[in-house]
């Protein structure tokens, strides 16, 4: 019998979850300022979500959902961006959404059931949070054609979750960025929960990055608890398809330390062991050990940090709070670029004025 084919996954982390490190480190490691920048947006994206939080338990906020104990992929993926390239998010990349200039007010706006937390035009050509599972790959796989049609040196990177990898659209998204060789990135954050679904019942694939072999596209494997491999293996996929290498799936291998949203109640199906055992691979700690060990932290820095991350929260806090309610009839006002001659009267009728019956 002859072979036809054979594949390996690779995998990579630089921190073990002590801070030390664990191999040959990239030139990141040396760059105290990328280091501090991806610490204090880890920082930052964790004080938000509590506060986040704490404004839906007492109905200030909508459903939310909490991206604790996965802040390095967001941080990571977002600090390796350019500000030229598109960013299509699923609904937990709170950090990289952050690196992209989405304002805390807009972000709570939204999730406070106001579109127009996504309406920012300094957004540019950022897409807003898709909340359907994987709806957003193909999208991001369109985004990138048309980079790559107008020969933009531009890239896709598109987030999404380990669920999100058991649909269709998924692996329609692969197969069009790897036939047509886009300048497209995705990245998988495999928190290991599909909401109440685990991971062993998603899949029988060993690892999620091995579906990219179908595509015929690189994938791998990281810890994505390691802010530094997650910003590393981001940066070079993203260099690698503005270049004109084509597209790369990046797996990142982490936990979900919070409740799927704020209308999930995770410990009706995981243990109190398991969850306390993957405490111990939080990523914020992690990289603050790391910055303590090569003395470019200090625990006076990081309580000032904490305190400036608080009160900059509060103020954004302070604008949601304080906005005005969008009138009624606004909500026929992005439907269509003309709206149709028969929803008139009804934008009337809502907005106050008197039926038409014409």
């Amino acid at each position: 019998m002859n072979q036809a084919t054979t594949f390996n996954i690779e995998y990579h982390r630089f921190l073990r979850p002590d801070g030390t490190a664990e191999g040959d480190l990239p030139p990141l490691a040396q760059d105290s300022e990328a280091l501090h920048a991806l610490y204090r947006n880890m920082v930052f994206t964790r004080l938000y979500d509590e506060r986040a939080i704490a404004l839906q338990r007492t109905g200030q906020l909508g459903t939310f959902a909490s991206s604790l104990g996965q802040e390095a992929i967001g941080a990571g993926v977002g600090h390796a961006m350019r500000p030229e390239d598109v960013i299509i998010p699923s609904f937990r990349e709170n950090g990289a959404l952050l690196f992209r200039n989405f304002r805390v007010r807009d972000l709570l706006l939204y999730w406070g059931g106001d579109e127009r937390g996504m309406g920012n035009p300094e957004l540019g050509d950022d897409f807003p949070i898709c909340v359907p599972i994987s709806t957003h790959t193909t999208q991001a796989a369109g985004v990138a054609f048309a980079l790559k049609y107008h020969k933009q040196p531009r890239v896709s990177v598109c987030l999404l979750g380990d669920g999100g990898t058991s649909k269709g659209d998924f692996y329609e998204a692969i197969n069009l960025a790897g036939i047509w060789n886009l300048p497209l990135v995705f990245v998988i954050n495999n928190n290991q929960w599909a909401i109440s679904v685990p991971r062993s019942l998603q899949t029988k694939s060993e690892t999620l990055a091995q579906k990219a072999i179908a595509a015929g596209i690189p994938g791998l494997q990281i810890d994505g608890n390691d802010a530094l491999a997650v910003r590393h293996y981001a940066g070079k996929a993203i260099e690698r398809a503005r270049s004109g290498g084509g597209p790369t799936l990046i797996e990142a291998i982490s936990y979900r330390l919070c409740h799927h949203t704020t209308a999930d109640d995770a410990t009706r199906y995981r243990s109190d062991e398991e969850l306390e055992a993957h405490r111990k691979l939080d990523p914020v700690p992690r990289l603050k050990a790391f910055m303590l060990q090569q003395k470019i932290w200090s625990e006076a820095q990081d309580e000032d940090l904490v305190e400036t991350c608080k009160a900059e929260i509060e103020q954004e806090v302070k604008h949601y709070l304080e906005s005005e309610p969008p009138s009624p009839e606004s909500l026929f006002d992005t439907l269509y670029a003309e709206l149709p001659h028969e929803l008139l009267p009804q934008r009337r009728e809502v907005s106050g004025g008197e039926m038409d019956n014409g």
